[in-house]
């Protein structure tokens, strides 16, 4: 008859032992692109953020947000971190991803290499030097940015057609990836491109004839630029995780704003992989180009801009309702805390 006290007490204290043991945690896939605008994750992760928010990240490098639309469509990445331009297309195609937080935004600017930036040289007419160019050069300029939908082609187009009334004789824009963006510039194989950081770092301390021509501002304002997008089957599993994955971002977007020396560690350790060091990584994570925010709230109206944009170029087949592609609920959960 004793055996039933005793028995019951053994329960009690495996119940409460398993009430009292962590959670395992949630393995997510998680897809960047290799830019200073994507550092709140990295920030996030290697300040062992993610960690401590249940997660177990594992992350693929992508060239261009497009590219990764593909990964997502297929299944094989949770979290989006690029450009939210694609994203509007994604959805049109049946895609269910939604933007729980912003990372970065005018990131993208327009460099002039050394044969193409002294005609911009004295605040001069920007459609004026491309003319310029053109006659003295006998060919039109060339421009490397990313892919058709990107951020990049559609800041880049929006600068050259709105903005400076270049004449589309006088320009040739080229889509190539991130990394190649960055060698062409150095090789003297484009004259011009849209980049952010920490391209526009780079290229300027290892040729300083290469020059800033147009501010993200400039080329579009309050470009909304990395966003982090959440697959909608993901999510709706994994809200928590969600939550918590947000919060982490919000964590690390205050740490970039007040300690850059002190996040310029794992964004180093995330994007240097030999090609580049720690001063360099500061110093871009200071640049004009490098503008961090978290709310996804703050770039709404932004990108209804943008897409409305990409419809007038034909990289988008129409407006598509914004309504569900923001969902703002994990970040204020995590601000509430």
């Amino acid at each position: 008859m004793r055996l039933l006290p005793v028995l019951a007490m053994l329960l009690s204290l495996t119940g409460a032992a398993s009430a009292q043991s962590p959670a395992a945690a949630v393995p997510v896939r998680i897809g960047v692109i290799p830019v200073i605008g994507a550092a709140p994750v990295f920030v996030a992760n290697g300040e062992g953020w993610l960690k401590e928010a249940g997660l177990s990240p594992t992350f693929t490098t992508f060239e261009s947000g497009p590219n990764m639309i593909q990964a997502l469509a297929s299944g094989t990445i949770d979290v989006y971190v690029a450009g939210v331009a694609p994203l509007a297309v994604a959805r049109t195609k049946g895609i269910d991803v939604r933007v729980v937080a912003a990372t970065a935004i005018e990131e993208m600017v327009f460099v002039a290499g050394p044969k193409l930036a002294p005609y911009f040289a004295n605040g001069a007419d920007k459609a004026q030097a491309f003319r310029a160019f053109k006659a003295k050069e006998g060919r039109s300029a060339r421009l490397a940015t990313q892919p058709p939908g990107s951020v990049p082609n559609t800041t880049l187009q929006h600068w050259l057609w709105q903005v400076a009334k270049a004449d589309k004789a006088d320009v040739e824009v080229v889509a190539m990836g991130i990394d190649a963006t960055q060698q062409a510039m150095l090789a003297g194989a484009v004259d011009g491109a849209s980049i952010r950081e920490p391209a526009l770092t780079i290229v300027q301390q290892r040729n300083p004839a290469i020059t800033l021509v147009a501010t993200g501002a400039e080329m579009f304002p309050n470009q909304p630029g990395t966003v982090v997008g959440v697959f909608g089957a993901f999510a709706d599993k994994n809200p928590a995780a969600v939550e918590g994955l947000v919060k982490a971002v919000v964590k690390a977007t205050d740490l970039l704003k007040s300690d850059p020396a002190r996040a310029a560690k794992p964004v180093e350790a995330a994007l240097g992989k030999g090609i580049t060091d720690l001063a360099t990584i500061q110093k871009a994570l200071t640049s004009p180009a490098a503008k961090f925010t978290a709310d996804p709230r703050a770039i709404v109206a932004a990108t209804k801009a943008m897409q409305a944009y990409q419809v007038s170029i034909g990289t988008l087949d129409k407006d598509v309702p914004l309504d569900g592609l923001f969902d703002p609920r994990p970040y204020e959960a995590a601000i509430a805390r």
